[in-house]
């Protein structure tokens, strides 16, 4: 398994960042670091708690975090174990 900064997962990144600025057309890129680590948060989270089967220790584990980081994450992306949560109607 490869883990340097020039394995597959970089080359991922790097198709995607030139299409990314293709399509800019000449305008300016504005916050790009954390537009791009909002777009491989989520779905990281949801393959390592597919993975895991939605265990959050060993989740935070795989990810070198702690289980509370992790919880904070999974909320914040609106994931519920790694899975996304349903909006539920309300009863009037």
């Amino acid at each position: 398994m490869t883990t340097g900064s020039e394995g597959p997962l970089a080359a991922c990144v790097k198709n995607a960042l030139e299409r990314y600025f293709r399509e800019l057309d000449g305008e300016d890129a504005i916050d790009l670091y954390d537009m791009v680590l909002a777009q491989m948060e989520k779905p990281l989270l949801e393959m390592v708690m597919n993975h895991t089967g939605s265990n959050q220790c060993k989740a935070a584990e795989m990810l070198g975090i702690n289980r509370n980081t992790l919880r904070k994450k999974l909320k914040s992306h609106g994931l519920s174990n790694g899975i996304p949560r349903k909006k539920t109607k309300r009863k009037r």
